[in-house]
Formats: structure tokens, sequence, C-alpha cells
């Protein structure tokens, strides 16, 4: 596997390493001991998986200590936008943002850690698996308002289709008050 740094501190773009022939493809999108190597986390306790038509919005999405997730996030089929917020009140890039082209043709993967707002669009019909460090909490669930003017993400598309949960999530100022954007 390849590993592409970010300007984001511990958020990674990673690349498996695929073997072809006439018979199709194959690639590990996990493996334990290469992602203990690469300083990345090995310990994975749920999986998800989605499927969202072409202009859907999804997140931008976190969960509160001590539920806080990190997510290794791959498209199985199709094209995203996926969005990465960094919401770490004393990272030097708290505020800043990174997107990742998630391919099916690519089978890139990105690792977004705990401590990040995360959310996704779909460019094409598309399906979504992610792998979470923690279960999914109910209590703990929150979120930033997806087009958030401070926070100047291009998601790409006009007249996206967005959750009526998703439209009502306040903005990152109304989160975080007087906490300046470091991007």
């Amino acid at each position: 596997m390849q590993i592409r740094e970010t300007s984001i501190a511990g958020l990674v773009e990673i690349f498996p390493r695929i073997f072809e022939d006439d018979r199709g493809m194959f690639f590990e999108s996990y493996n334990e001991q290469v992602f203990l190597k690469l300083g990345l986390p090995t310990n994975f306790v749920q999986d998800n998986q989605s499927f969202s038509k072409k202009g859907v919005v999804r997140g931008l999405h976190f969960q509160n200590t001590p539920f806080a997730q990190g997510k290794l996030v791959r498209v199985i089929s199709g094209r995203v936008l996926d969005v990465a917020v960094d919401i770490r009140p004393d990272s030097p890039t708290f505020g800043k943002h990174e997107i990742f082209e998630l391919r099916s043709d690519l089978n890139n993967i990105a690792y977004i850690p705990e401590g990040f707002a995360h959310g996704f669009v779909a460019l094409e019909d598309s399906i979504f698996s992610y792998k979470c460090t923690n279960i999914y909490d109910k209590a703990s669930e929150s979120g930033i308002l997806w087009n958030d003017s401070d926070l100047g993400i291009d998601w790409g598309v006009e007249n996206p289709i967005v959750s009526e949960k998703d439209v009502i999530l306040p903005t990152f100022k109304a989160l975080f008050g007087d906490l300046k954007i470091k991007a």
C-alpha cells in the first residue's frame, strides 16, 4: 500500500496494491500488519455501507467523545467527493478541510481520524463503505451544516439531495463559538 499524506496531520489517502489478470482483479483494503507499519489504527469495531444516488450529500457528521470515531472509507462502486473537516480545537489546522475523490476504478481509500467531521457527495450512483474505530452512539452524534459558508467547501454539485436531518445541522460557528478557523 502507498500512503499520500495530506496537509492535515493524521488524515491520509491510501492506494492499495492491485493485482490484475484476465480473470479480474484483487486487492487488500485492510491489512493489520501493514496498517501497524504505517502507524494507522487497526482496531475497527463496526463496518457500514450505504448506497447514494448521484447528487446526494451526506454529512458533515461526527460523534463526540467518548464515542468519537475514526473512519476508513472507500467506494465499492461509483465515485464520491469525500470531505473531512478538522474539528480538533488544539490542532494547527482546526477548521481546515480536505477533499478526496474516492473512485471504485482506483480503489483508493481515506483514513479520517477521530476529531474530524466527515461527509461526502455522490458524483454518480455509489456504494460507500467504511470501517469505524468506535461503535455508533446516537446520543453522541453531531454534525456541521454541509454548506456552511465559513468552511467554504466546494461540493462540486448543483441542487444536491440532502436529508432533512442534515439541512438543520448547526454551523461551525454555532458549535465552536469564538474559536477561529486556522486554515
